[in-house]
């Protein structure tokens, strides 16, 4: 009894004791709590009324308008109680602002109230758009900040000198302020790159990606002890890179990626102390062997040295290694032969990419369990004959690139037993017969599909509902038979090529139901037929890119089609989200147009939310036409061309077609057209290429096709034109582009233009006409005259050929 009284008291006591200190908790939180600060609460109020909330400022999906819910009424004018708003416990001054992906658009300046906030540490803005604005000179009223990040949201022009007083930063990010195009929209010249660090000594982080910069990288960077991260991905540097940047000892992340006129050589002894974890030297200069002191980086777990002048690879050494995730060797100048075998030992790797070397591959005979689980795997021209057999044990496989090999026979249905693939790239090799019936269903992740440049054939497999294929390639094989109607189940397709194949079907009018499908592809088949009117409700909404040139198409020109295709109608852009690099590309080689589809690989990331691998795929264009070349990088939905050429279309060339403003190339040439070149066609301002040759076209050129300015390319050669060539812009196209109209006159062509070419009037109406005398006079002269100006004229051009466009901006 005593004892259990004993126990009731011990426990009464201690629970009284916890009530006692969770009240004095709750008593001092109460009171310690900060209270908002009128005059800071007013400068916030008045930051939010000068931007307006813009939905497209942000490409963020969890980005929402922060400041919508700061307002002065009484029960919520704490200010520290603000969505992204905190306050200093002890004094209550606002120290962080984050309004990072708030949808805030409109223009910062040196007056705004922001500045205001003296006791400022933390400012985060990333992700908005600021109307591009200059970073503000009063930035440098913000003394105490240790965190500042202007990424990401339209601010342009010189980084001013006042960000170098901020003598505080422990991080500064600057990076990916660029326009819709990808230009780089902030510079770094006064104060140059060594100027903006020199008073910043307790940097940790610094972020410039796509900031140009356009000098060498200063070496007083080395004395930054602190340095964690340094990206300066895409800066435009140049020179070399300063070696003792490499023996910083709390450097874990270093990006120079993407500057082109950049060298340099990785040191030959590197800081044991060195606790470098991701390493990226793509798209640079570097130079000398590998893997160098690469193997000492115990901690290293990311390196890309793609697209580099590295020599020559001591791959055997990165076994030591056991760390890294992701390797990427690729387009470098490694050769030799390599025992794939050596990979067993770096269990951890999931991204291997050892594409575009001249390095022979060679594989084990047996199956082979104890590979590393790869998620990307890029052997691209490794001079490969079979597969290897190792891919049969490979469950997290998603993208897989095996193009420029010389693999032979047929596909093994053994392919989709590859569950998680999302990419699978096969094209330029030497495989043939048909594919697996599997092939359609294996997998409803997979998103692209490229088997072009091969000698597969038989009927193009049947595809499932449900997938989630966005591109498919089956250009350049021996496909036979009708176009299979399961693509309609692809209801996600942006792109589909099946060009040069043995094709035999009429127009397939049901791809219009496609709602995404923004490139068509039919060309050099034996597609035939009148192009009727289209059948169903939907008649390609996002079309941009047609060609289905050299097939058997006859009958009038697809007027009702050429209506109905809106996007060819916009010069607006239309989705801006495909502006990222790192290309593994796929060129086909159509006559007009040729397309590269570009993989954005993006692994772990310094501050994302999660270190899964996301994937991003867009499509890159050249318009290639007899000679002339037209690159569109990372636009490729602002680009809209219509190839319709080398079939028999007949009639003529309605007027409708100049309502697709969006144009950059038309073909319509080797078809069988009359009438006359409408002018209508001089509202397509973006045009590029205009090729209406080897038809029956009459009449003369419009004048007004002289103020497309944007021509590259104009051939109206072997048609019945007459009169004129219109003397601006298109006289300077080769003489070739015009041959074959006998009608034709002008000053590329034998047969001049002018009054001598007139005829002249009847006996009869000069006798009775009351300038009689005076136009003999007259004639005779102006005769002579031109005559004598155009030998003189001959004759200058001969020994000054630039006078011509020097004095008269013409060429001749």
């Amino acid at each position: 009894m005593g004892s259990s009284m004993l126990c009731f008291s011990c426990t009464s006591f201690v629970l009284n004791v916890i009530y006692i200190l969770l009240f004095l908790t709750l008593f001092r939180f109460s009171f310690s709590q900060p209270v908002c600060r009128d005059e800071e609460r007013s400068s916030l109020l008045q930051f939010k009324e000068s931007f307006i909330t813009d939905y497209s400022a942000s490409d963020e999906p969890h980005a929402y308008s922060k400041v919508a819910f700061w307002t002065n009424k009484e029960e919520s004018r704490d200010c520290c109680m603000w969505h992204g708003v905190e306050c200093d416990e002890i004094t209550g001054h606002v120290i962080s602002l984050n309004l990072s992906s708030s949808y805030l658009y409109g223009s910062l300046d040196s007056n705004s109230s922001l500045f205001n906030l003296v006791h400022l540490q933390i400012l985060d803005l990333a992700d908005n758009d600021f109307n591009y604005s200059q970073i503000p000179n009063a930035i440098k009223r913000l003394s105490k900040l240790t965190y500042l990040s202007l990424e990401d949201s339209f601010f342009s022009g010189q980084i001013p000198s006042e960000v170098s007083e901020l003598s505080k930063l422990l991080q500064l990010s600057l990076c990916n302020n660029i326009d819709p195009f990808g230009k780089s929209l902030l510079e770094l010249k006064k104060p140059i790159f060594e100027s903006l660090t020199s008073n910043l000594t307790s940097l940790e982080e610094l972020f410039l990606n796509n900031v140009y910069i356009s000098s060498t990288v200063p070496k007083s960077l080395a004395n930054l002890s602190s340095l964690t991260s340094l990206f300066l991905r895409d800066c435009h540097l140049k020179g070399e890179f300063p070696v003792d940047i490499f023996q910083l000892p709390n450097l874990q992340y270093l990006s120079v990626r993407f500057n082109e006129d950049l060298s340099g050589r990785l040191p030959l002894v590197l800081n044991q102390r060195s606790s470098l974890k991701s390493l990226l030297l793509s798209g640079t200069r570097f130079y000398g062997d590998l893997p160098s002191p690469v193997e000492k980086l115990a901690s290293l777990t990311e390196f890309k040295a793609s697209g580099c002048n590295f020599s020559r690879a001591i791959l055997s050494s990165i076994s030591k290694l056991n760390q890294l995730t992701f390797l990427d060797l690729s387009e470098n100048n490694l050769s030799g032969t390599l025992n794939f075998d050596m990979f067993i030992i770096l269990k951890n790797v999931t991204v291997l990419v050892l594409s575009q070397n001249k390095l022979s591959l060679i594989f084990s005979s047996w199956i082979n369990e104890n590979f590393p689980q790869f998620t990307v795997l890029h052997l691209s021209c490794c001079n490969l004959r079979t597969f290897p057999h190792f891919l049969m044990h490979q469950k997290n496989l998603q993208i897989l690139s095996f193009v420029g090999n010389s693999l032979i026979g047929e596909l093994s249905s053994a392919i989709c037993n590859l569950s998680s693939l999302k990419v699978l790239l096969l094209s330029n090799n030497k495989l043939g017969g048909e594919l697996p019936h599997c092939f359609g269903k294996f997998s409803k992740l997979v998103s692209i599909v490229d088997l072009s440049n091969n000698s597969f054939s038989g009927n193009i497999p049947e595809f499932t509902k449900g997938n989630q294929l966005k591109i498919i390639n089956l250009g350049y094989n021996q496909f036979e038979g009708k176009l299979s109607k399961s693509l309609t189940h692809c209801k996600m397709l942006r792109y589909l090529n099946v060009e040069s194949n043995k094709l035999n079907d009429i127009f397939p009018y049901w791809l219009g139901t496609l709602p995404e499908l923004i490139i068509l592809q039919l060309q050099k088949n034996e597609f035939r037929g009148v192009i009727e009117e289209p059948r169903t409700n939907l008649h390609f909404p996002k079309l941009r890119i047609v060609d289905i040139s050299y097939n058997n198409f006859f009958g009038k020109l697809p007027l009702k089609y050429i209506q109905s295709w809106k996007t060819m109608r916009s010069t607006s852009l239309v989705d801006s989200n495909y502006m990222m690099t790192i290309p593994f590309q796929t060129r086909s080689t159509s006559i007009n147009v040729n397309y590269s589809y570009y993989m954005m690989i993006t692994p772990f990331q310094i501050r994302a939310k999660n270190s899964l691998l996301t994937y991003l795929h867009y499509l890159d264009i050249t318009i290639a036409i007899k000679g002339i070349r037209i690159h569109y990088e990372k636009i490729q939905n602002i680009i809209a061309v219509l190839n319709l050429s080398n079939n028999k279309f007949d009639g003529e060339i309605h007027k409708i077609i100049g309502n697709l403003v969006g144009l950059h190339a038309l073909d319509l040439s080797n078809n069988l057209l009359k009438g006359g070149i409408p002018t209508s066609l001089t509202n397509l301002t973006k045009l590029e290429s205009l090729d209406l040759s080897q038809n029956s076209l009459l009449g003369e050129i419009p004048s007004d096709l002289d103020h497309l300015s944007f021509l590259q390319y104009f051939n109206v050669s072997y048609n019945n034109l007459s009169g004129p060539i219109p003397h601006t812009h298109l006289i300077t196209f080769d003489s070739s582009f015009y041959e074959g109209n006998l009608g034709l006159c002008g000053i590329l062509l034998q047969n001049l233009c002018g009054a001598l070419e007139q005829p002249l009037p009847s006996y009869e109406e000069e006798r009775n006409s009351p300038f009689q005398f005076g136009w003999k006079v007259v004639a005779v002269g102006y005769g002579c005259g031109f005559l004598i100006g155009w030998f003189i004229g001959k004759v200058v051009i001969a020994r000054k050929p630039n006078w011509l466009v020097e004095t008269f901006s013409i060429r001749g």
